[in-house]
């Protein structure tokens, strides 16, 4: 019981904690696809009995009559055994389904699919979600040795240490011993009898020049490409990074940011040169493309493409989330590496900084950031000035969303006082705010936050998933 009450106190469900009302009952092949979905992420605990939006109540279940038929039913269908606990509270009976975990390397399935949540809802799994799981129990790639039989000299030689202590903010060791005792202890090297294996991910991080290295691990560099106009017709710069992500990601983003067209709308404000793309959008997203990406994919590598009109950065593989909810949720790849380049200042420390984009976004008077799902590339995109009037619908209702996001997750609600302000509209505009907020509403992207105002004028508005 005790533990019911802390997850009602919880600001929100995660991939390990759902509530449903289910009030009379619940449909039995909906709860075997509940079944598959938690457990293909890893388990965790579905909830009947309980309003799904906080503040969060208890309003009693009745189904479930059978727990142990049920239990028997999940067994024989699925290959699992799922724990139920009833729980008789106060304002009701509480169902507690606990989910184990899918076997390493097997994705759990009904009737062929295989499944996942995504924020209320069941989506497929992608094929790259598939594959990673197939892929349980291999190497995984930053693990691997980027070079073997390795001297201390040519350690030191390969890796940029001294950067690399800079970034931690740790003195940098007297001896030479001190150093690669670090890199042993953070499990970047590894001493044999040869010598001293050198990680794939120490590599992508640290190394003074990425083509000193096997080419599986070089042709990881981040690639820059500036063309000529809104197309690919005429290139006026490629370079492909040198340095490992870490040592290198500054002089990276300078590059990128210095590249950039100017805001000639925020320059009459501020009376001062400023780039197109804001540097901590810029910063964001470039992190992300290198810390999300897929390094199984062979010859592929973070891009970032800039045009007179927008910039797209992008990187190998599908995203473990829906790019709806970028802004609020958090899932990395790479754990490993995201641990390192967030303890280098370089990753959020929470969260994947979408929101310091949107927000940046917002300030600069830019058009909503886009985020697109590909076969095998996923994209971000950044877009340069453009006046309201010349938006599409598309870009307003996108622009509408992602500021309800923000709002929500700075705990405030959107309204159509704070979307004028988004789009530096004055008051004679509300009307034309009022139907991009609809046509959001129509999407279903936002819905209105019923615990305020019930005025038009006063309303406010949540995300759909809030």
């Amino acid at each position: 019981m005790e533990l019911l009450e802390r997850w009602l106190q919880l600001p929100r469900e995660n991939e390990h904690l759902e509530f449903k009302e289910a009030r009379n009952q619940y449909d039995s092949n909906k709860l075997l696809k509940y079944c598959v979905a938690f457990a293909n992420e890893g388990g965790g605990h579905l909830v009947f009995g309980v309003t799904d939006k906080p503040p969060r109540q208890v309003v009693g279940s009745k189904a479930i009559p059978n727990r142990e038929a049920t239990i028997a039913i999940i067994l024989e269908k699925l290959r699992i055994r799922v724990e139920i606990t009833e729980l008789q509270h106060s304002d009701g009976r509480v169902v507690i389904f606990e989910i184990p975990s899918r076997p390493q390397g097997q994705p759990l399935h009904l009737d062929g699919a295989y499944l996942m949540r995504a924020g209320e809802e069941l989506q497929p799994m992608t094929p790259d979600q598939l594959r990673k799981i197939f892929d349980e129990g291999k190497p995984d790639w930053l693990a691997l040795s980027a070079k073997t039989d390795a001297s201390a000299d040519d350690v030191i030689a390969l890796l940029d240490t001294q950067t690399w202590f800079e970034l931690l903010k740790l003195p940098y060791p007297t001896t030479r011993e001190g150093v690669l005792e670090r890199l042993r202890g953070e499990g970047l090297i590894v001493q044999s009898n040869r010598g001293w294996q050198i990680s794939n991910l120490a590599a992508i991080l640290l190394a003074k020049r990425l083509d000193a290295f096997p080419s599986d691990v070089a042709r990881k560099a981040a690639r820059v490409v500036i063309y000529e106009g809104t197309g690919k017709l005429k290139t006026r710069e490629d370079k492909t990074g040198q340095r490992g992500y870490a040592v290198g990601f500054e002089s990276l983003v300078d590059f990128v940011h210095s590249s950039a067209p100017r805001n000639h709308m925020v320059e009459q404000v501020l009376r001062e040169e400023v780039k197109m793309f804001p540097k901590q959008a810029l910063r964001e997203l470039i992190a992300n493309a290198l810390v999300h990406q897929d390094f199984e994919a062979t010859g592929a590598s973070a891009m970032i493409e800039m045009y007179s009109d927008r910039i797209e950065i992008s990187n190998p593989g599908q995203p473990p989330i829906q790019v709806e909810r970028f802004i609020d949720e958090y899932r990395s790849r790479n754990e490993r590496l995201a641990d390192l380049m967030r303890r280098m200042g370089i990753c959020e420390e929470k969260g994947s900084g979408i929101d310091k984009v949107i927000d940046a976004a917002e300030v600069f008077q830019l058009p909503a950031p886009d985020f697109r799902v590909g076969e095998t590339r996923t994209t971000a995109l950044l877009f340069a000035h453009q006046e309201f009037n010349d938006m599409s619908k598309k870009d307003r209702i996108r622009a509408c969303y992602q500021h309800c996001c923000l709002m929500y997750v700075n705990n405030q609600r959107m309204s159509n006082e704070s979307m004028r302000k988004r789009f530096d509209l004055s008051e004679k505009k509300t009307a034309t705010v009022s139907l991009i907020i609809g046509a959001a509403k129509e999407a279903k992207l936002i819905k209105a936050d019923d615990s305020e105002s019930s005025s038009t004028r006063y309303a406010r508005y949540l995300p759909y998933w809030a």
